[in-house]
C-alpha cells in the first residue's frame, strides 16, 4: 500500500507541472523517476517515451502507466495514471474558470507568454537528454537526421516515424552481426 501511494504522490506532483504537455514534462518525469526514486533506468526512461510516443495518448500520461506497470503491475498503472491525471485537472478547472474573467489582461498574456518560453526550454531539455543517451553511433546519427528531415518536410504521423526507426534498428543491429555473433 505504501508503494501505492508513493506512485500517487510521486505522479500528482509531476501532473502539477503539466504546462506545455507531455514533452515538457518528459525531463521532469526523468529526474523524479530515473534520479531520486530509482524505479527504472535511463535506457528504460528513453523506452517508455519512444513506446509512449507511438501509442494512443499523451506521453507522460503513458508512460506513467508503464512506470506504474512495472512497480506494482495493474494497479500500480491505474494508480500513477491517476495520480498524473488528477492535479492537471484540478489545476485546468481553475484556471479556465478565472481565464475567461482576465484573459485579456495585459499581464495574463505576459504570464503565458513567459510559460510558453518556458516550455520551449523544457522540450528542447527533453530533446537533448534523450539525444545523448540515443545518439551512440554514426548509424543512429544518420537515422535522426533522416527522420528530422522527414517530419519537418513530410505529412506523416508520428507513429510511422516511430515505426520506421524501429525497423531501421532491427535492421542496423541485424546487419553487424551473422546469427547472433559479430561478423
Amino acid at each position: 500500500m505504501a508503494k501505492l501511494t508513493e506512485l500517487f504522490i510521486s505522479f500528482f506532483k509531476l501532473g502539477a507541472f503539466t504546462f506545455g504537455g507531455g514533452y515538457a514534462m518528459l525531463p521532469l518525469i526523468q529526474k523524479e523517476i530515473v534520479e531520486k526514486r530509482n524505479w527504472c533506468t535511463e535506457d528504460e526512461i528513453l523506452d517508455y517515451f519512444a513506446v509512449g510516443q507511438c501509442t494512443p495518448g499523451v506521453i507522460a500520461v503513458n508512460t506513467a502507466t508503464f512506470i506504474g506497470y512495472k512497480q506494482r503491475g495493474v494497479i500500480g498503472a491505474i494508480i500513477a495514471t491517476i495520480g498524473l491525471i488528477v492535479s492537471p485537472l484540478i489545476l485546468i478547472s481553475i484556471i479556465a474558470s478565472f481565464l475567461k474573467n482576465f484573459a485579456e489582461y495585459e499581464i495574463v498574456k505576459n504570464i503565458f507568454g513567459g510559460i510558453r518560453v518556458i516550455v520551449a526550454v523544457l522540450i528542447i531539455n527533453a530533446v537533448i537528454t534523450m539525444a545523448k543517451k540515443a545518439l551512440v553511433d554514426k548509424n543512429c546519427l544518420l537515422l535522426s537526421f533522416v527522420g528530422l528531415a522527414v517530419s519537418l518536410y513530410l505529412p506523416i504521423s508520428p507513429v510511422y516515424a516511430v515505426l520506421f526507426g524501429a525497423v531501421c534498428g532491427i535492421w542496423i543491429k541485424n546487419s553487424g552481426t551473422k546469427g547472433g555473433q559479430k561478423k
